[in-house]
């Protein structure tokens, strides 16, 4: 990016469809943005930053949505000619794909690809910034409040370096995975990114799996939780008002579980309020009747917990030891390939001769580590020390 970028803040239409026009002739766009999310269903977008390598903006999403006048900006970045460039882009993406109805592909995520060589595990834009590009950027908005206008020059300057660096760090990620042969491993991974984009927009009965402690609870009282829950997103997104404030999570289990079926039941449901009762009492009722009525085939699964065996924590230690070799080798964090419980999955599905669906065995990660940590379990590959380095041996055996 050079000294002669020119920078823009769009208030207008006018102003929005020039910027579109300069931004369809580049076939790539750094994109950020900055939002508030506290207070509704969908976060509240506030500023839209872009960047190619001639120009710089900021779009004022209020004041061109108020106006119905953002289309020529979702036909962009959802062009599939232009390469988007964001880091840790999924919120990002999940906001343009709420606006423009659909994930705005390609793109490429900088925090993912910085982890593909050697950078770490969700390492942060101003640690990239600062390792190749030597400039240490402020921090003085961090909380700033983005819903306010006039945003000030300081604001702006702020908003707008979040965007002025991305291309730079993207040539310089591009370059590293060619050398290193992992383009295919990024796909993978931006891939996955957007399947999950995709799902973030789920049908609301899957929603109840993300509260804590749901498995803790009997098949039909799962039921129960699923369609209540189900009910909750659909009057959040109506009020456009936050989950929590239409009913709590932990109002939920309790309800699931207890399943009151007369208002006087309800009234004894902590932390469920008279008001909620009074307004919402005959449906949440109605809900949880039909819930509880539905037969087992209707019933989630609950995955249980099963202790490990003694033997398997020390095959569990084991395989963390091989994966962190295998880490260091490609030099890679470890819990990029696998976690501790993916491990425990793995040893007990070795087991039972089962082949669980994990992210360690499937793609990249199978051919990098996957396949080597099954081989340990089948014991076709043996794990020693060296005794000069003290480094692991990972020896391949001859089965009779």
């Amino acid at each position: 990016m050079t000294d002669s970028l020119r920078s823009h803040y769009i208030t207008d239409s006018d102003g929005l469809e020039r910027l579109c026009g300069r931004l369809h002739r580049s076939s790539r766009l750094a994109l950020d943005t900055e939002f508030v999310g506290e207070d509704t269903f969908v976060p509240r977008l506030e500023l839209i930053q872009v960047a190619t390598d001639e120009v710089v903006a900021a779009i004022d999403f209020p004041a061109l949505h108020s106006q119905g006048k953002l289309d020529c900006f979702w036909e962009v970045i959802c062009d599939p000619r232009i390469e988007k460039v964001l880091h840790a882009g999924r919120q990002d993406l999940e906001l343009f794909t709420t606006y423009a109805g659909r994930v705005p592909t390609p793109f490429f995520d900088t925090q993912i690809a910085a982890a593909m060589v050697g950078y770490g595990a969700q390492v942060a834009y101003a640690h990239l910034v600062q390792r190749l590009h030597g400039t240490k950027l402020a921090k003085s908005h961090t909380f700033t409040n983005w819903s306010q206008r006039p945003l000030s020059r300081e604001q702006l300057a702020y908003a707008l370096e979040d965007v002025q660096f991305l291309l730079p760090i993207h040539d310089h990620l591009r370059s590293r995975l060619q050398k290193l042969g992992r383009h295919d491993w990024v796909r993978e991974e931006f891939s996955r990114l957007e399947e999950a984009v995709g799902r973030r927009v789920e049908e609301p009965q899957e929603r109840y799996r993300r509260i804590r402690g749901w498995d803790s609870l009997t098949p039909r009282a799962a039921a129960v939780l699923r369609e209540l829950s189900a009910w909750r997103e659909a009057e959040a997104r109506k009020r456009n008002a936050p989950r929590g404030r239409v009913l709590r999570d932990e109002v939920l289990l309790q309800l699931a579980r207890q399943r009151p079926t007369t208002r006087e039941e309800l009234r004894s449901v902590r932390g469920l309020h008279p008001f909620e009762i009074e307004r919402h009492g005959e449906t949440l009722l109605a809900v949880i009747r039909d819930a509880s009525a539905l037969p087992p085939s209707a019933w989630p699964a609950i995955p249980r917990e099963r202790r490990p065996e003694p033997e398997s924590a020390g095959l569990v230690e084991l395989l963390q030891a091989v994966l962190k070799a295998l880490a260091v080798e490609a030099d890679m964090a470890p819990t990029l390939l696998a976690t501790t419980a993916d491990l425990q999955t793995l040893v007990e599905a070795a087991r039972r001769r089962e082949h669980p669906d994990l992210p360690l065995l499937s793609g990249w990660r199978r051919r990098l580590a996957g396949e080597t940590l099954l081989g340990v379990l089948a014991g076709t590959i043996a794990v020693s020390v060296d005794p000069t380095t003290g480094a692991l041996r990972l020896t391949p055996q001859d089965r009779v």
